[in-house]
């Protein structure tokens, strides 16, 4: 089988530290093409991750509960499917084809051929993706009223495989916190007036990533952070809720490689952050309230559209 992008990157730096001579250009071009096949997977993580906080603007009084599970659902749009090799690879990276699969791409393979200083030195391949319309994040969540009209919320979810095509698997687990609180009761004047709940709303969650791809062990590590400000109104067992925010999100990679050169084993890794993603965000959506059970569903509008489905308990 021939050489994957990270594990050449690898053997330069291998190569560098057994003392010879790698233009640095050369990885930082590669490291490009990394980011070019992993970024869609990176922003839609970021996506999926700061969907899902809420489903009222209202946040419990004291001493009231909820424990939600929800699945947000990423939407991956067709420009995320593909990458220009050209754009990603300059002139040390190239092939006879425009363009290669990202991750969530097609599961076919791209010959990319490597140049150093205008001299062909190897080829190799870069992956196909999963042939995937969606990414699934499914997650519990629990949250708690506290004073002054405030909620906090704590979101988790075990590793778990979301993905699997061929010899390529997608394994995740996320941690996250957020905090709800209502603006309203500090003007008592306007909110008497408007027959609604507003409050503000910020999260905080982190997200491990672990792929397969072709026996290679590559690891994602995503932090998305949303700040909303969302309004609701219940009429009796039913609640519309719509909120506007602002998303952020950075990934790091990092893969490690064992390999042979001159007779010497090395054991490198390589690791890159990707550039961070920032970008506005709309949701509308609604909450059926039966007797505890809560049945929630929303839709996203962003780059990366997300549906949140949510089924879980609520009191007070």
């Amino acid at each position: 089988m021939k050489k994957i992008l990270f594990i050449l990157l690898a053997e330069f730096i291998g190569i560098s530290s057994y003392g010879q001579i790698i233009d640095n250009t050369d990885i930082k071009q590669g490291e490009k093409l990394i980011e070019a096949y992993f970024t869609p997977m990176a922003e839609s993580f970021g996506a999926g991750l700061n969907n899902g906080w809420y489903n009222t603007a209202k946040p419990h009084s004291l001493g009231g509960f909820d424990l939600t599970f929800t699945v947000n659902t990423v939407i991956i749009p067709s420009s995320a499917k593909t990458f220009n090799i050209k754009d990603a690879g300059g002139n040390i990276f190239t092939s006879t084809e425009t363009e290669a699969s990202t991750i969530f791409g097609s599961a076919d393979e791209t010959e990319i051929d490597y140049y150093h200083d205008g001299i062909k030195v190897t080829d190799f391949d870069m992956p196909g993706g999963f042939k995937t319309p969606v990414m699934p994040l499914p997650m519990i969540q629990a949250g708690i009223g506290l004073i002054k009209n405030t909620a906090i919320d704590i979101r988790y979810m075990p590793m778990l495989n979301v993905g699997k095509s061929g010899d390529k698997s997608i394994k995740v687990n996320l941690f996250g916190v957020g905090l709800k609180h209502d603006i309203l009761q500090w003007i008592p004047a306007i909110g008497d007036a408007i027959p609604m709940s507003l409050s503000l709303q910020g999260g905080y969650t982190t997200l491990n990533t672990e792929l397969k791809i072709y026996e290679q062990e590559v690891s994602l590590n995503t932090k998305a952070t949303t700040i909303n400000l969302v309004a609701s109104k219940r009429l009796l067992m039913f609640t519309g809720y719509a909120g506007i925010g602002y998303n952020s999100s950075t990934t790091s990679f990092s893969a490690d490689a064992d390999f042979e050169l001159s007779g010497i084993k090395f054991e490198e890794k390589v690791q890159m952050d990707f550039e961070s993603k920032n970008n506005l965000r709309a949701n509308v959506g609604f909450r059926f309230n039966i007797t505890l059970v809560t049945i929630q569903a929303d839709y996203t509008f962003s780059e990366y559209p997300t549906a949140t489905l949510g089924l879980g308990v609520s009191l007070r």
